[in-house]
């Protein structure tokens, strides 16, 4: 394979593979953190079963983190390949 082939099969492999890892991440924060959440619902907070609230909110904070986390090393990748902007 020629040198830019090499290269553009190793960008796509690091974007494939942080593009799993956080679908990995959206998931366990999606599904599993709610599936444990029954547990702190004996309590309540603003009228809501704590449980829920932590898991709501602290799944949207993730999901804010995932956006901006992905999108940084996304960069980093992209220029590490020679094909990013700036």
């Amino acid at each position: 394979m020629s040198e830019p082939t090499l290269k553009m099969a190793e960008h796509w492999q690091k974007t494939r593979n942080l593009t799993i890892a956080v679908l990995v991440i959206w998931a366990i924060f999606a599904f599993v953190v709610h599936w444990f959440a029954k547990g702190l619902n004996v309590s309540s907070f603003l009228g809501f079963p704590l449980g829920y609230y932590f898991a709501v909110q602290g799944s949207l904070v993730i999901f804010v983190l995932l956006i901006f986390g992905q999108n940084l090393m996304q960069d980093k990748i992209d220029a590490d390949a020679g094909i990013s902007e700036s």
